[in-house]
């Protein structure tokens, strides 16, 4: 029976190497993702349908960097040689000659199927499709393509630059042998590698999803303040952020479109979004990218 604790990466020698990469959507995601592989030396062409965002992405890419730069942590000339491996564009031109492209766009299956048509027909047979969902299934995207054994999930955690862990997600599809090149990438470029069958929310989502709306439940029902919450979480979960500080960092409304989304194949309450989720979304409180949500930010 295959599992994931089956898998290991050094049981067969890995095929090509992965070169140049393509990353759809600069966001916060794709920004993050484009700056990690840049940073590791790849050659990088990033895309987002929309020029404000795409600008406002590359601008992120080099707040990032030049923080680092003030941290000791990167030199200047590092950090030129970063940006020079990006190229960012609003259009499809150069996705040809990528080896990867990874879709890093918000948590709609539709809008993620109809990436994948394009860069199925755009795409050389070598290159493999990767979709940064969190909790999708993974083979719903991969069947609009004429290669669903070289389309996989690539699920980086937020922020993609500095959290460690990479979570694969492979389907009944996927090739082995493109499991095993995108574990020795994801070591390449500094990440701890985990690898989940194509279920709802994976690992780490299955288990954070539970603990974030169980928090919106535990405020909403009185039992403790957001403060004492948060404490609770970070100190006796040990945690880095609290609930309410991810999910303003995750973003609202792509939280309430990923619960959405587990709900519907589990159909576990667990996973129900909380009413206080979408009327704050409603309202336009998204977290830190709107400026406010559990907390206000400037942006």
């Amino acid at each position: 029976m295959q599992g994931p604790d089956r898998f290991s990466p050094m049981k067969k020698k890995t095929g090509m190497k992965i070169g140049r990469i393509g990353i759809v959507g600069c966001g916060v995601m794709g920004s993050g993702i484009a700056q990690l592989c840049a940073q590791r030396g790849h050659s990088v062409i990033v895309s987002e349908a929309s020029e404000a965002t795409l600008a406002k992405g590359m601008e992120r890419i080099r707040s990032a960097l030049s923080r680092l730069v003030e941290k000791g942590k990167l030199s200047q000339s590092d950090k030129s040689e970063t940006l020079g491996r990006i190229v960012s564009t609003s259009r499809w031109e150069g996705f040809d000659a990528c080896d990867l492209v990874i879709e890093a766009v918000t948590e709609d299956l539709e809008l993620k199927k109809h990436i994948f048509e394009m860069l199925d027909r755009i795409c050389p047979e070598k290159t493999i499709l990767a979709t940064n969902t969190s909790v999708l299934s993974v083979i719903e995207i991969a069947k609009v393509t004429s290669r669903p054994h070289q389309v996989l999930g690539t699920h980086f955690l937020t922020p993609p630059d500095i959290i460690p862990l990479l979570e694969l997600v492979r389907t009944l599809k996927t090739d082995p042998e493109i499991v095993r090149r995108m574990a020795a990438f994801g070591e390449h470029i500094g990440k701890k590698v985990v690898v989940s069958n194509d279920r709802p929310g994976f690992i780490v989502n299955r288990i954070l999803t539970a603990i974030l709306l169980n928090a919106v439940r535990l405020l909403d029902e009185g039992v403790a303040g957001k403060e004492d919450i948060e404490a609770a979480v970070k100190t006796g979960l040990g945690l880095p952020m609290g609930p309410f500080e991810l999910m303003d960092l995750i973003g609202l409304d792509t939280l309430a479109l990923g619960t959405d989304a587990m709900f519907r194949e589990l159909n576990d309450p667990q996973y129900a979004c909380p009413v206080r989720i979408r009327r704050m979304v409603s309202a336009g409180w998204l977290g830190r990218k709107s400026g406010k949500g559990f907390y206000e930010y400037d942006v």
